[in-house]
This record gives C-alpha cells, structure tokens and sequence, in this order.
C-alpha cells in the first residue's frame, strides 16, 4: 500500500479486489511518446464499454486505480493514466499549494484532452467497445469531465465530481466549464457537496443556468448536490469522505453510464 505525503493516510480504505478481472500498468502511446498508466477491465468480456477514469489533483494513486476495478466489476474497461509526468511527480510534494504551483499549474488542458483520447484509443484497439465511450473524474479530473465532455464527440456521457466550473488551476487554462456548458457533446451528470468551500455554490448554479441555454446533451445534463457533504466526498481514504453521500453518488453514476454509454 503507498502513502500520501499530502493527506498524511494510505491511499485508500476501499480494497477491490482483482479475481474475475484483468489488469494492471503500462506504457500509454502518447503524441510525444509515453506515459504511465493503468487499466482494469473484467475477464472473458469482449466489447465491455471503455470509461477513463480522471485522476485527483494527486495523480495516479491507489484510490484511482481501484476506482478503475470498481467499474471493471461492473463491467466496463476502465483506464487512467498519469496525467503530470511530464511536469513532475506529485507525491516529491507535501503541501497542496506547493503542488500546484509546481506541476497543476503547469498542465495544459489541450495536453490532458490529448493524453485522454490516447486512453480511449488504446482500449479500443484492444478489445473496448470505444463507440461506448464514458469519462469520470474527481476533483482536478472533475473540472477536466465536463471539459473533456465538450472535446470528444465520441464521449456518449460524463460524470464529474466536485470539480471546479469557474476557475482553473493555473494560466494554461484558457476556458471553463460555464464556458463550455452550451455545447456539451453529450450529457454530464455532477456531483457536489453544499460544503465545499473551493465550489462556490454560485458557481454551481451559474453552472445549472448556462447548461440550461444549451444544446440537447447540455439540457440533459445534471447536478446535484449533497447539502452536508463537502470536498472530496468520493475519497475513502481521506477525512473528508462521507459514505452515504459516496455511495449514492456511485449508484447514481453507474445509473448514468447505464443509461447513457
């Protein structure tokens, strides 16, 4: 199990197991050569639907990657990958704003899109239906669902918790979510928590109106939000977990998927 510098807990509580599933890490072909990543997909299952999975501002760390067996037992190739190692490595840091400052800030979104097509791609060349294609991200990779999801006319649906929908993390990030909301190229489903103090619950309505004036996946999109929960509600192994919100995002995500990839 690795630990993480920054929240001071392993990183995770939440154990899936690997029986009935393939999976693992490898070399993601990018277009500037490669870099690090990992998959989970469920045995003996050809054409499974592909969902990326979008790391934490933290990276690729263990909570991530068993995000990706959660979905392969439900049936889907899941895929992540590490989506700074150009900038640098987020666990050399032991305070947020040191991290941003050294890498977040340092990460464009037109590198994350690209890097995140290249996923898609791999899975479906091998053996992912990427014609059913859905994106899910947490935090940092909650901001970059709703982005990714007006990027990719193949992306079927979206489903982004907490991530920021006003602002960015740095100077390479041009344009926003209530930028892109109009024309979303399929339905995103978010999911927020009334407390968090990063997401102003402004910014989630401001977000609620422009989806609104939007194209037929933008009307269809939603959020919600739990009232009691604050930041990084999803995260098991960190304090601010709240498991019954966690768990009724979880459902409602697999419904999402369900219906929409």
């Amino acid at each position: 199990m690795s630990f993480s510098p920054i929240t001071g807990q392993a990183e995770t509580t939440i154990h899936t197991p690997v029986e009935g599933l393939d999976e693992g890490s490898f070399k993601l072909p990018t277009f500037d050569g490669t870099i690090n990543a990992y998959y989970a997909r469920p045995k003996n299952q050809a054409n499974a639907p592909v969902v990326l999975v979008i790391q934490e501002i933290f990276g690729l760390h263990e909570h991530i990657r068993d995000v990706c067996r959660r979905f392969a037992n439900e049936g889907y190739f899941a895929v992540s990958a590490e989506l700074y190692q150009r900038q640098g490595d987020p666990n050399a840091y032991s305070a947020i704003p040191d991290l941003v400052a050294n890498i977040v800030s340092k990460v464009s979104d037109e590198q994350v899109l690209a890097d995140l097509d290249a996923c898609a791609k791999w899975a479906g060349e091998r053996g992912g239906d990427a014609s059913r294609l859905g994106v899910t991200g947490f935090c940092w990779g909650g901001r970059l669902t709703w982005m990714y999801m007006e990027h990719n006319p193949a992306a079927k649906a979206g489903v982004a918790w907490y991530g920021k929908l006003a602002t960015g993390h740095g100077p390479l990030q041009k344009r926003n979510p209530v930028d892109v909301a109009q024309t979303l190229k399929g339905p995103v489903l978010g999911l927020y928590g009334g407390q968090d103090a990063s997401i102003p619950l402004d910014d989630v309505r401001r977000m609620e109106a422009e989806l609104a004036k939007g194209n037929e996946a933008a009307r269809a999109s939603r959020i919600v939000v739990y009232p009691d929960s604050g930041h990084a509600f999803y995260a098991d192994y960190r304090p601010s977990y709240r498991e019954a919100d966690a768990r009724d995002g979880w459902a409602k995500a697999l419904e999402w998927f369900k219906t929409y990839v």
